[in-house]
């Protein structure tokens, strides 16, 4: 039996929080909102309470887990501390999408939360409900998003009901997420002795790369490639398995006329439901009157890319409410949180991607 528990005005009750508070600590594993998706979290110090959430999800254990706590002064118990780089990041972006791959320290955390890494992401949402539940509990809280393992990540509590029900002991319905895709990920490595250093986006998320150049002038900002090697253990969650993916088998379409992406959008559709297919197609409003399918999803505008996030997953998951068993995606833009939401598609297509 799943639990229920409501959030009014962005503010837990006292006995609902006490409750859900409670639950954590006890090694029960809650589902509750952030300013980006919705998170499954557990007590990070219980190995048997962070088993349940790969259980829950059915989630790989050589993925490694997003610690999220109340404040930053929590960091000192489970991580070496943050250099000036790192912490110039802290100032500007926590609250917030961001999370810090840093040292961890010894026998503080639950191996399963690292997958064997001698690191630990960390992170403090930017979410009233979120603060207020990681503060009563008082505990390192893991939480990987509140969905099945590779489907599109909740942003709706109706979401992870879906997914979760009866697999979990409760959740907070916090309203509908804000940003709507998880959190960058980054970790800076800084040469010994030397000035200067490379700041590396393991996921890109919330906060953008152009928002960290800007941070950091005189330091170097690589993006890491989309999949890791199979072989390696993930240095961030989102980097070696396919995510966000609906049931259908999606393809992403991308060029850089538009017109011929259009016509081929609409080519790849015509094909599929020659051959007996209920086919989807993911746009934007700008282009969603100019395509025929089963199901046509416009997902924000092209002219405002944050409305393009903030629906993602809920858009992918319409095609599964719609049966829809042949997808194409349209690219958009790679400027700003663009990177992110593009990151999210190719993974959504498991990498299969026609270039017009």
């Amino acid at each position: 039996m799943t639990k229920l528990w409501k959030a009014a005005m962005d503010n837990l009750g006292p006995e609902e929080l006490a409750e859900s508070a409670r639950m954590l600590r006890e090694g029960g594993v809650i589902a509750f909102p952030t300013e980006t998706v919705y998170g499954l979290g557990a007590d990070a110090r219980q190995t048997e309470a962070v088993n349940k959430i790969f259980l829950a999800k059915g989630r790989p254990s050589d993925n490694p887990l997003i610690v999220h706590i109340a404040n930053r002064s929590q960091m000192a118990e489970l991580a070496a501390p943050p250099d000036e780089t790192v912490s110039r990041l802290l100032d500007l972006f926590w609250p917030g999408p961001l999370t810090v791959i840093l040292p961890i320290k010894p026998d503080v955390l639950s191996p399963l939360v690292t997958a064997g890494l001698s690191t630990v992401g960390l992170r403090m949402p930017d979410h009233p409900v979120a603060l207020q539940l990681l503060k009563a509990a008082g505990c390192p809280v893991a939480a990987p998003s509140a969905n099945s393992s590779g489907r599109p990540s909740p942003t709706t509590a109706a979401h992870v009901y879906d997914d979760l029900a009866g697999r979990i002991d409760g959740i907070v319905d916090g309203g509908a997420t804000g940003v709507g895709l998880e959190s960058t990920v980054v970790e800076y490595t800084a040469p010994n002795g030397e000035v200067g250093g490379v700041l590396h986006i393991l996921r890109p998320g919330g906060v953008s790369a152009e928002q960290l150049i800007a941070a950091l002038p005189g330091i170097e900002v690589r993006e890491a490639s989309i999949l890791q090697d199979s072989s390696s253990a993930p240095r961030a969650p989102g980097m070696k398995y396919a995510h966000y993916a609906p049931r259908g088998a999606m393809t992403l379409v991308q060029g850089s006329a538009p017109e011929q992406v259009l016509a081929r959008l609409q080519r790849e559709l015509d094909q599929a439901r020659a051959r007996g297919e209920r086919t989807g197609v993911l746009t934007y409003r700008e282009h969603a009157d100019a395509l025929r399918a089963d199901t046509v999803v416009a997902c924000g505008s092209l002219g405002d890319l944050e409305t393009v996030a903030h629906g993602l997953y809920a858009a992918l998951r319409q095609f599964d409410e719609a049966g829809a068993d042949f997808i194409v995606a349209e690219a958009c833009p790679e400027a700003g949180i663009g990177a992110a939401i593009m990151n999210r598609l190719r993974k959504a297509a498991a990498n299969r991607i026609i270039y017009v």
